[in-house]
């Protein structure tokens, strides 16, 4: 019968020194009688250390946490949970109760399977595709914010967009005020786009760019012979150009007295006669004006007709200022780059530190300027990346913007190093920065969004100290 009991112990023994697993066994009570021989690697306590502790005891500490013995004693029943260790490590734990002939609990045996590196590859795998996600939105985002080249994501143009579908489904006259380089023709063509009269032209006429002499044949055509030099076979206007379409009259404020009055009549009449003809032709066209001056002032000092002036206000579009919807600065930058870099056959990038100093500047020149910008650097920018430094107005920015600190791609190229040596250098770093800064694994952990335990294995894997 001794031998029997001596050779039952060497097989338990046997089994709690070869199992994979960690094996606990305590008595009914929950205090603990015998541990296999892995117990430092997954609670971080020698046997000893934990042979005739009770589970509560183990518990209170941390040592691990929640109990399943503590469960199983509790529900009487197999219980299985997932437990995390003082040593930072993610086991599942399975407790199993054994009973008497009395049905009283006197032995309960637990199991843990460290399940770490699993868990890791989990988390990891989630945080791979919150960020796959973010940026599939932000990617659709800004394919759905180009419809008619409009690019927006502030409110105040987003309303400015819901505007333009309201008002591109009807024929009123629509009259846009901003400054220069706001992108009011942009608006304009985006009306006319998602309009019935989109099928036909769009016919735009800088009021600013025609002299005095030759803007009323321009707008209003002339018939052959009306004028030395006219054509034998005389010329359309503009506003015939625009039968069925529309018409865009840009820097309205800039049309002379005498032709505000004639145009005044076509409006009105929707007819237009010819410069030296007798006839006048039914024209159908939607008239859309746009200005970046106060109207309202000018008709009070005499420059502009008020009766033309309220026969242009029937919907008054305001296209605020680029430094007054920075919001929309991002958006304009990765569109217009996308768009030059299909242009020019190139692949540049913008760095979040440029995008900031983007945002940090005034836009004097608004939109257009941002344009122009970004054209000019897709250009005569060497290398891939447009960093802080290549702005023409990076010295106005400050000494922060100037002596950025971004590592370039460019110079990862021409060390030679691959995608996964480019990624862990950036994470050594971030690493021997969180552990400069923060006095435990803990606190690195939260800094850097990792778990605990990805922490303490990546110092060493870079031969950082851990703490």
């Amino acid at each position: 019968m001794k031998e029997e009991r001596d050779m039952l112990q060497i097989e338990l023994e046997g089994i709690l020194y070869a199992s994979y697993d960690n094996i606990v066994m305590t008595d009914g009570a929950g205090m603990v009688i015998r541990v296999s021989s892995n117990c430092p690697t997954i609670y971080g306590k020698d046997q000893d250390e934990l042979i005739g502790k009770t589970v509560f005891e183990l518990e209170e500490k941390q040592i691990f946490s929640p109990s399943v013995t503590a469960i199983v004693m509790k529900e009487r029943k197999e219980v299985q949970v997932m437990q995390r260790t003082l040593t930072g490590k993610v086991v599942m734990a399975t407790g199993i109760p054994l009973f008497n002939d009395k049905k009283e609990m006197v032995r309960i045996i637990s199991f843990s399977h460290d399940l770490t590196e699993i868990q890791q590859i989990k988390e990891d795998y989630e945080q791979l595709r919150e960020k796959m996600t973010r940026y599939e939105s932000e990617i659709e985002e800004l394919r759905g914010l180009e419809k008619g080249n409009v690019v927006v994501k502030s409110k105040e143009m987003k309303q400015i967009q819901e505007l333009v579908e309201r008002v591109a489904t009807s024929d009123a006259t629509v009259i846009l005020f901003g400054e220069s380089g706001v992108g009011k023709n942009v608006i304009a063509r985006a009306i006319h786009e998602n309009g019935e009269r989109s099928q036909h032209e769009m016919i735009e006429v800088n009021c600013g760019a025609i002299p005095d002499t030759l803007f009323e044949s321009e707008i209003f055509g002339y018939e052959a012979g009306s004028f030395t030099g006219a054509s034998k076979q005389g010329k359309k206007g503009l506003i015939e150009l625009s039968d069925q379409g529309t018409l865009f009259l840009d820097e309205v404020a800039e049309l002379p007295l005498a032709i505000q009055a004639k145009l005044l009549k076509v409006l009105q009449e929707k007819k237009v006669t010819r410069v030296g003809g007798a006839k006048a032709k039914a024209i159908d066209f939607r008239l859309i004006a746009a200005t970046n001056k106060d109207l309202e002032q000018l008709v009070k000092q005499g420059k502009f007709r008020e009766d033309l002036f309220y026969r242009l206000h029937v919907i008054p579009m305001t296209i605020p200022p680029l430094r007054e919807r920075k919001d929309d600065i991002y958006n304009l930058a990765l569109y217009y780059l996308r768009h030059f870099n299909e242009k020019y056959q190139t692949n540049k990038y913008l760095p979040t530190s440029t995008l900031d100093a983007l945002l940090q500047y005034n836009w004097p020149g608004n939109v257009r300027e941002l344009e122009n910008l970004i054209e000019r650097l897709v250009v005569v920018s060497e290398g891939r990346g447009i960093y802080p430094n290549h702005l023409p107005f990076a010295k106005e920015m400050g000494a922060a913007v100037l002596h950025d600190e971004e590592w370039e791609l460019d110079s990862f190229e021409e060390q030679g190093l691959t995608l996964q040596g480019v990624l862990e250098k950036v994470e050594k770093k971030w690493l021997e920065r969180a552990y400069k800064q923060y006095k435990t694994t803990y606190d690195m952990a939260t800094y850097l969004g990792l778990s605990q335990p990805t922490v303490v294995r990546r110092l060493k894997k870079y031969n950082i100290n851990s703490k």
